[in-house]
């Protein structure tokens, strides 16, 4: 899913917190959004696995939760939806496509790593990409409700992510075309070969001519 989608999942999170704990005020709801988008930051980097964690997240979430009810501060609260919504996004991974170029192809069957077992978890493909309209479609199912119900000052941001989400949406079955050619032909020679190493391997391989009905 969308890194959009994950973001807007952690802020209903928090302002489901916040409404109920007004006082610990508007960092938790941060923790919570940075906390959907945190497992995407492995995106070039071993992405679902260097940052997803669907087992250890929720383990940890667990007791930081349980701590937050005894105790609801403004840090516990932010620890608390930080891990509960990086464990929603990486379990959440599972429902979408495979870790591919191109996902709608369903050629891949890693989701998301299982370090506790040392596997890939297999696609459910529910969604079947990011970016799929089904994506999009969840994504503006989060985001209305959370329009109505945050305040105006936070609404531009709502408005924002889904107009990102709308634009991602739109323009994902030319990415990796887009993706493919700055791998293979304008980054090379103009950028240091220690730095072009580390562009994706997915990045390079083959773009199939035509997949427009897959």
């Amino acid at each position: 899913m969308m890194a959009t989608t994950h973001a807007l999942a952690g802020v209903v999170l928090g302002t489901a917190v916040w409404a109920l704990v007004p006082e610990a005020g508007m960092l938790p709801v941060l923790a919570a959004a940075l906390g959907g988008l945190f497992p995407d930051f492995d995106l070039y980097a071993g992405h679902r696995k260097t940052l997803h964690f669907p087992v250890y997240f929720s383990a940890l979430a667990v007791p930081a939760v349980a701590v937050a009810a005894l105790n609801p501060t403004t840090t516990t609260l932010a620890v608390a939806l930080f891990l509960a919504a990086a464990a929603l996004h990486s379990a959440s991974d599972v429902l979408g496509g495979g870790l591919e170029l191109k996902p709608w192809l369903g050629t891949s069957e890693r989701a998301v790593y299982d370090h506790v077992r040392g596997r890939w978890i297999a696609p459910r493909r529910w969604v079947r990409y990011d970016g799929a309209p089904e994506d999009l479609l969840l994504s503006a199912g989060i985001a209305v409700p959370l329009w109505l119900h945050v305040g105006s000052p936070f609404r531009p941001v709502v408005l924002a992510a889904l107009g990102i989400g709308a634009v991602y949406a739109a323009s994902r079955r030319v990415l990796p075309r887009i993706a493919h050619l700055l791998a293979t032909e304008v980054l090379p020679g103009r950028v240091s070969p220690s730095l072009l190493a580390r562009v994706p391997e997915r990045y390079l391989d083959g773009v199939e001519a035509d997949d427009a009905g897959a």
